[in-house]
């Protein structure tokens, strides 16, 4: 006897952290019956991101999705179901004072005027608000150094923020502290934790095709090439308009990059048939990468995509569009490209920041001869009976 379940489509049921909250996730091939069925329950939503149906997650409405497509589907429990997620509190909706708001204004109005970036005027504006809104009613004029560490102990502690954000606060408080020179703070007396000293993730040569090659999707394909090829930060790539490629000069013009700099890079040629490929066939229009017609695509589908070529490739690593940015960077080194030329094309403003380079790339320690082989090579010279000597051998 036949086995009709042999017909059914496969339901996939996930647990996922999606915007903050834990989410029941429905992932099937496309069927529009199911579809119907899944709209019909209204508090189902699609997400473009997680090419899925999502939904609060709770044990009753797994049930419910279960009662209801019984006879449509075969089940699959992911094994994320059976996970814990820690979730940060949502932060609380801050009760700042209306003049300290105009203040806080006028702190972004003074970092503006400094010419510093859009993302870094935001960052310095959310931690110097969440600082002022966590002291409550306490003067500005009676703030010090010890209110500063208060905040990192009470909040940045629990939350478990990274190093690097870290110090990105004590960088907004400094430059409130000398906006603000009523407050009490001793901007000089202010130290911020060390810079971390980890090494870059970094891909080989063979993962980097891998994870191209399992990339279905030309557009996404041309993306992760895009970045990898030209070593762009993800903003980089965001912000490339198509009137910045010269296919003919093979070089791309990156504006206005990261410290306000532009800077030239040169076109890898066996990129160019898929660029040509996947501009005929999406045809952009100002972008390089467009969400929709005249818009940038989103960091979010960048990583998205990224994530699942990166699992479907078995690249056990975790990768994320800087890691392509890194692996550029460590093949040029190996492939003898000076330094020098390394920080040109990187777009990095210090020669230490492209030094980092020097300690993952793997063509000068492969030429170090470990002492164990020196060892195991010298007794075998001094001993002509011991040519086959192995350590994998039983003694």
């Amino acid at each position: 006897m036949k086995n009709i379940n042999n017909t059914k489509p496969i339901l996939v049921i996930k647990k996922v952290l999606h915007r903050k909250k834990v989410r029941l996730l429905l992932k099937f091939p496309y069927n529009e019956t199911l579809i119907s069925k899944v709209r019909q329950l209204n508090n189902y939503t699609w997400s473009q991101t997680l090419r899925g149906w999502y939904t609060n997650y709770n044990v009753e409405n797994i049930d419910t999705i279960k009662r209801i497509l019984k006879n449509e589907v075969i089940f699959k429990l992911d094994d994320s179901v059976y996970k814990k997620f820690n979730i940060r509190n949502a932060k609380e909706k801050r009760e700042i004072s209306k003049e300290n708001k105009e203040l806080i204004r006028a702190f972004v109005s003074y970092l503006k005027g400094k010419c510093y970036s859009e993302s870094t005027v935001k960052t310095y504006f959310t931690f110097v608000a969440d600082f002022i809104n966590y002291i409550k009613d306490k003067p500005l004029t009676l703030l010090s150094n010890r209110d500063v560490e208060k905040f990192i102990e009470d909040v940045f502690i629990p939350r478990n923020y990274s190093i690097s954000t870290h110090r990105q606060f004590f960088s907004a408080i400094k430059l409130f502290a000398a906006f603000y020179p009523e407050c009490n703070i001793n901007e000089l007396e202010l130290k911020r934790p060390k810079r971390s000293k980890l090494l870059p993730t970094v891909l080989s040569k063979e993962e980097v095709i891998d994870l191209l090659r399992y990339t279905k999707n030309l557009k996404h394909r041309a993306v992760l090439a895009m970045i990898y090829s030209a070593g762009l930060r993800i903003s980089e790539l965001l912000n490339l308009e198509l009137k910045h490629i010269d296919i003919d000069r093979r070089q791309l013009t990156i504006k206005n990059s990261k410290g306000r700099r532009d800077r030239n890079i040169i076109l890898a040629q066996s990129f160019i048939p898929l660029m040509q490929n996947y501009l005929l066939s999406y045809e952009p229009k100002t972008y390089f990468a467009e969400g929709k017609p005249f818009q940038k695509y989103s960091a979010e589908s960048v990583r998205s995509f990224l994530h699942r070529s990166s699992k479907i490739a078995k690249i056990t690593k975790r990768v994320t569009p800087h890691t392509l940015r890194h692996s550029y960077a460590t093949h040029l080194l190996e492939n003898g490209i000076d330094l020098r030329y390394i920080q040109e094309l990187l777009g990095h403003a210090k020669p230490e920041t492209t030094m980092i380079y020097t300690h993952v790339s793997k063509k000068d320690l492969l030429n170090i001869e470990s002492p164990l082989d020196i060892a195991v090579k010298s007794l075998t010279d001094n001993d002509k009976n011991k040519n086959n000597l192995r350590l994998s051998g039983n003694y």
